[in-house]
């Protein structure tokens, strides 16, 4: 079921009752967060306190909605944001006892597809309401995947037509539409209404219902660092010469050395498909087909053309250049078409990616959704193997690779080597990846290494709740004004530098959050600190030491910092330093802030 739906599918459940149900189907759909009763807890994701308002909120946000509840929850708590049918998620109810699943809203838009994935995986029903599913056996506005409809309003006009018995007929021109020939439709050869699958332009004004199969492969070559806009304006204008439809286009491709080019990726964005690559060996294979042969591109890229060569090994075999080779000043594009709706994802390679991820502390609800969403989007999954323990269920079904503290490079290095296979490879860290993580260190051996397969990936930083703001959190605003953080590890920075640092911290009345305060090698530099801090501070300045924030043990506490040097303290630990302005409140618990300054505080 892994890429049914969009990301982050909402398994919603009001309690105990449906908990093991909700489970279950997070385990089995891809992306999917459990959503539970904060008055009620459990191993939830998310929770809530109202479920009809957290259901609307999430309506509202797009959210793929799996209710394990009876529809009238779901329908109440959806409908005062229904509004444009064709943008409204998949709402699917499924029995507590699993007997049936019913999609409510987005039959045709994800719902049906998955009401019927979940009754095979629970035994149940899915009770399928859509006329076309139900009397038909054909869902016109949920075509195949890679099938684009041009014109999405022709839709119900047809389906009436078909429902009512009328002459429909069917237009195959692309001689690919077998799905539809398989359900219960008696096309007609001829009809007042049409359907017409086809890879080229229709006319804006057509009546007919046309939809564009996945048949034709665009072909693009390039030199390094060619504009976004020259190379789309190519295709574009190749496309409308020649009248193809973009609509039919499966895959942009080009040779493997194009892995890393921001324009050729554009383009498929812009046209809603993947990006793969070939290596010039598989090209060579295509150059008795090619229309002609480039002795300037061998020499760069080591085939004879580019963009028809990768054109043709995407349509196979038996596909056929269509349109040779077209030039700009810095492009080519070529397209061939395929005699069968092309397998984007079973051509040539993909760029690899590389996701350095910070999960947070540790608590799922810490957990940014882009990093969750990351995590799900991820084939493999590299870190320290405490982190990847405290991810659980979020990485299930990924090939994980855990290895011990200390060992980062290698961690780094193995992504990297992951990522240049073509993988999509999550680093974790915790907290924040970028502080004190393992970003710096990935962008360092992309600098001082000359692997030319790292500069390929795609690399992207999502960012994490890093210990400091955990801490201050808890503590209430100790951060209120400026700050700085600073580790005492002195394993790969010289003692010298920290303390230098940390002296230059004291005397600026920076509040000072220190990581790394003591370990079982490093007894003696919190000490140290605390003699640097009490020469520019007052002993009684509030302290707050964290242990364990957002996992099971966690402690907290405020002390003095005449009592900091002989604190229980260890690397689990945070430490946030107050500075002469810090105050606390003898609340419950007891609070501390930094006033910004907009009170005189001399004066009360």
């Amino acid at each position: 079921m892994v890429g049914l739906l969009p990301e982050d599918i909402a398994v919603v459940v009001l309690g105990p009752g449906g908990a093991a149900l909700g489970r279950r189907l997070r385990t089995a759909l891809a992306g999917a967060r459990l959503h539970g009763p904060r008055a009620h807890p459990g191993d939830w994701d998310e929770s809530y306190d109202r479920v009809s308002t957290h259901l609307g909120a999430l309506f509202d946000a797009g959210r793929p909605i799996i209710g394990v509840c009876a529809s009238g929850i779901l329908i109440r708590s959806v409908a005062p944001f229904l509004a444009a049918k064709q943008d409204e998620p998949a709402v699917v109810a499924v029995a507590e006892d699993g007997s049936v699943a019913v999609p409510l809203i987005g039959g045709h838009h994800g719902a049906n597809a998955l009401a019927r994935a979940i009754g095979e995986l629970i035994g149940g029903i899915a009770a399928i309401t859509t006329a076309g599913d139900v009397r038909l056996g054909v869902a016109l506005d949920e075509p195949p995947p890679g099938w684009h409809l041009r014109n999405a309003d022709k839709v119900k006009p047809i389906l009436s037509a078909l429902l009512r018995g009328d002459a429909v007929a069917l237009v195959d021109e692309a001689g690919c539409a077998g799905w539809m020939r398989a359900g219960a439709v008696r096309w007609a050869e001829h009809g007042n209404r049409c359907i017409v699958v086809t890879d080229r332009l229709a006319e804006s004004d057509t009546d007919a219902l046309v939809l564009h199969p996945p048949v034709l492969a665009l072909g693009i070559g390039c030199e390094r660092g060619c504009s976004a806009k020259e190379i789309a304006d190519l295709a574009r204008s190749t496309l409308a010469e020649v009248g193809l439809a973009p609509g039919a286009v499966a895959a942009v491709v080009s040779v493997e050395l194009k892995l890393a080019e921001p324009a050729i990726h554009a383009l498929a964005a812009e046209l809603g498909v993947p990006a793969r690559f070939f290596p010039a060996s598989r090209l060579l294979v295509e150059t008795p087909r090619l229309s002609e042969r480039s002795p300037v591109t061998f020499c760069a890229t080591g085939c004879w053309g580019v963009a028809e060569g990768a054109a043709l090994a995407a349509a196979g075999a038996d596909g056929v250049l269509v349109v040779p080779k077209r030039k700009s000043r810095r492009a080519t594009c070529a397209i061939a078409r395929a005699p069968q709706p092309i397998i984007a994802e079973a051509i040539g390679r993909p760029q690899g990616r590389l996701t350095v991820i910070g999960i947070g502390p540790g608590d799922p609800g810490w957990r940014s959704p882009e990093a969750s969403k990351a995590l799900a989007q991820a084939s493999d999954v590299v870190g320290y193997s405490l982190y990847l323990d405290l991810l659980g269920r979020a990485i299930e079904g990924r090939r994980c690779y855990p290895s011990a503290i200390g060992d980062e490079e290698a961690r780094v290095r193995l992504a990297l080597d992951l990522a240049a296979e073509g993988r999509s490879v999550a680093l974790v860290s915790s907290g924040d990846a970028g502080i004190y993580g393992l970003a710096p260190l990935v962008f360092e051996l992309l600098d001082i290494q000359a692997n030319p397969e790292w500069r390929m990936i795609d690399l992207r930083v999502i960012p994490g709740i890093s210990a400091f703001q955990a801490a201050a959190a808890r503590a209430g605003a100790p951060l209120g004004h400026d700050f700085c953080v600073i580790s005492l590890s002195d394993l790969i920075t010289p003692w010298e530098t920290v303390r230098a640092r940390l002296e230059a911290a004291a005397l600026a009345d920076f509040v000072v959050a220190l990581y790394n305060p003591r370990s079982a090698r490093r007894q003696t530099q919190l000490a140290e600190a605390a003699d640097v801090l009490l020469r520019h501070r007052s002993p009684e300045t509030p302290v707050f030491i964290g242990r364990n924030l957002g996992r099971d043990g966690e402690e907290q506490r405020i002390i003095s910092l005449s009592e900091l040097s002989c604190a229980e303290i260890d690397m689990l630990t945070i430490v946030l330093v107050g500075n002469s302005r810090t105050c606390r409140i003898d609340s419950n618990p007891p609070r501390l802030y930094t006033p910004r300054g907009y009170f005189d505080h001399t004066s009360l």
